[in-house]
């Protein structure tokens, strides 16, 4: 419910207001340093701007340096392939509400990220933006994905933005290359890509033939509670396709986004298979898949039958990014070759 809905209270209504005052105050500095000045009016430009790149983008073209050396991003899946690329950021944004609990969950050993994200600094969620936080780091440049399109009037005032397409995560490859284009990390890319394949072919050769006629099936919840899965073309399918593992009939496509949505319990025939990986992300899908666990239709799944169940962590198998991948490669070792 918004802000002056039957639920508002005086305290929020003034921090709303509080926030939007704090927006028009950057506004007013951008204008005022800037002056009359004929381009864009943007903070960095009053800065020494060294020889920089001209990049096409969702929001049009920017220049940005050739080596920039404070980089904020806005996008767990911009900040793995940075990462990958080498560019380590002086901040970046997570889906978690404070800075406790992104060095203690979000971004630590239990997913995908490591200890790669230490001294990285946590300016908050992606939605809302915290403009205040990203002005005080004095970014040279900015990337972000599309759904900062809204903000970027506001962070182009602050530094050089990138605003990065990302359909979903079936774009995921398309994705990465743009940014090593955009960054000028053609060699670095390339040198990934070369890594991922080794770790693919290493895979399927450790595999053999001992999965060749199973199936696998790759589902989480909503957070209405009911099932999706992942299909050929979401960023885990794209994984299992390239080892060369079986999905259900029901799973071998593709579909717009890589994911089809809201199974309800009477169509769990759906994802019927040899062995199920479950993404678990919080407390509330850890409550549905107990509640799934016992309706009588879920005992009609081979894999459970046959205790071939495996949870998995839902930051990395959504991750679409090649440190991701690599976590994915891992957790299927850990299920598919070491596990009885």
């Amino acid at each position: 419910m918004g802000v002056l809905g039957s639920k508002a209270t005086p305290m929020k209504i003034f921090q709303h207001c509080l926030t939007f005052l704090s927006l028009l105050a950057i506004l007013a500095f951008a204008v005022v340093v800037t002056g009359d000045r004929n381009v864009n009016h943007t903070l960095y430009l009053e800065q020494a701007v060294p020889e920089c790149r001209v990049v096409q983008h969702v929001m049009g073209e920017t220049c940005i340096p050739y080596n920039p050396k404070r980089v904020i991003i806005i996008s767990p899946i911009i900040l793995g392939n940075a990462l990958v690329l080498g560019i380590k950021p002086i901040g970046s944004t997570s889906q978690l509400q404070d800075e406790e609990k992104l060095t203690a969950t979000y971004l630590n050993n239990k997913t995908y990220l490591g200890n790669q994200v230490e001294k990285i600094k946590h300016i908050g969620r992606a939605n809302p933006l915290n403009l205040e936080k990203i002005l005080l780091l004095k970014p040279d440049l900015i990337l972000a994905w599309k759904y900062a399109r809204a903000s970027y009037s506001f962070l182009s005032q602050i530094s050089p933005t990138v605003i990065a397409p990302y359909p979903g995560s079936q774009t995921w490859r398309e994705h990465f290359n743009f940014l090593a284009e955009a960054l000028g990390k053609k060699e670095a890319a390339q040198q990934a890509w070369n890594h991922y394949y080794q770790q693919i072919e290493k895979i399927k050769l450790a595999l053999g033939n001992r999965y060749k006629n199973k199936t696998i099936s790759v589902i989480g919840f909503s957070r209405t509670g009911l099932i999706y899965t992942h299909v050929k073309n979401s960023f885990p399918g794209s994984i299992l396709d390239d080892i060369g593992l079986q999905r259900p009939k029901s799973q071998n496509i593709i579909v717009p986004g890589g994911v089809i949505n809201s199974i309800s319990e009477e169509r769990l025939g759906e994802i019927d298979c040899d062995i199920l990986f479950i993404e678990i992300s919080d407390k509330r899908n850890r409550e549905s898949l107990e509640k799934l666990l016992q309706k009588p239709l879920w005992k009609s799944i081979k894999a459970v039958r046959e205790e071939r169940v495996y949870p998995v962590q839902y930051t990395t198998w959504i991750g679409s990014n090649l440190v991701a991948a690599d976590a994915v490669i891992d957790d299927l070792y850990k299920y598919l070759i070491n596990t009885p």
